[in-house]
């Protein structure tokens, strides 16, 4: 990926998440903790999916997916923040940085997509469930999957290829912990007004092209569920629900908070880029273990299984 001749520099400079040695210290430890958790935690919920049979279903089978994208979107940024929390310069290749953005952006964009496709599973779960099996079947589900990677895929390609074309000549200071293409806009020494334009639009179709689909499927669920006189059956079918709606307003919230607002360096940049790419995936499988029975019951069996096996 070599960027234009008339480049000058060969690398960015982070200023990361503080200058302070006993504060980068304190952090170090703080993101290794998540970083760890983020890995233990999504393991272990491809690992139970996997192997318990009550969970091949296509509610589960998007929950592993998404636990694996947590896994390489986590892996994208957190270890290079590490590394970076233990060095006095924090520099970064430009075409290194410009990986970065790429797999960023793909993995993101991806976890939107899937987002969205769980929250057309929840629909027809709740509220067509005689015709669940027959609309969600195998084959649909992973034809569902590999849409979220190729649409993901092209525009991550779209993205990185306006990048290539910004000219960086002497500004290198990167204010903020990661490469992400909002924060290389402000180094640019070439005429930027186009591909903000095009970045914008791709945000806004990617962005609410994956969030609409969300908002009008729960829209039609908390209607179908309001209808439903039991209130135990009201009850069980929010539960089924409530984990995904949980992780959708993590996700799209600081995700629109660090792309649809202007890139400045502040906190507010630094928090919702954390929140996303670190703290969300973290969470996850927590949210899904902690608030559904069948996970729990599943991780029960799985532990008792390999209990059996070691004795």
């Amino acid at each position: 990926m070599a960027l234009r001749n008339h480049s000058t520099i060969t690398e960015f400079i982070l200023t990361g998440l503080s200058d302070d040695p006993h504060i980068e210290a304190l952090l170090f430890v703080l993101f290794l903790g998540i970083y760890l958790l983020t890995m233990m935690g999504n393991l272990m919920m491809l690992l139970v999916i996997r192997t318990d049979s009550h969970l091949h279903t296509p509610m589960y089978f998007f929950l592993s997916n998404l636990s694996f994208l947590d896994l390489c979107f986590s892996s994208v940024t957190v270890p290079k923040l590490l590394k970076d929390l233990l060095s006095e310069k924090k520099t970064i290749p430009v075409e290194g940085c410009l990986t970065q953005v790429f797999f960023v952006f793909i993995t993101a964009g991806t976890e939107a997509f899937l987002l969205s496709v769980m929250a057309y599973d929840r629909y027809v779960a709740i509220c067509h469930p005689l015709f669940y099996s027959q609309v969600m079947s195998s084959q649909f589900c992973i034809k569902l999957v590999l849409a979220s990677w190729g649409l993901a895929s092209f525009n991550s390609v779209i993205i990185v290829l306006l990048a290539i074309n910004l000219d960086f000549c002497e500004a290198q200071i990167i204010h903020h912990y990661t490469c992400e293409l909002p924060s290389l806009f402000p180094l640019s020494c070439s005429d930027i007004s186009v591909s903000i334009d095009i970045l914008i639009c791709l945000i806004l179709l990617h962005g609410f092209g994956t969030f609409l689909p969300v908002f009008f499927s729960y829209v039609r669920i908390v209607s179908t569920i309001l209808s439903i006189s039991s209130t135990t059956g009201r009850s069980k079918a929010f539960s089924t629900c409530s984990s995904h709606l949980i992780a959708v307003i993590l996700f799209f919230g600081s995700g629109f908070v660090r792309y649809l607002m202007p890139s400045s360096g502040s906190s507010l940049d630094l928090l919702s880029s954390l929140q996303y790419s670190a703290v969300t995936p973290m969470l996850n499988p927590l949210i899904y273990s902690l608030k559904n029975m069948e996970v729990k019951a599943a991780v029960k069996r799985v532990w008792e299984k390999y209990l059996q096996y070691f004795r």
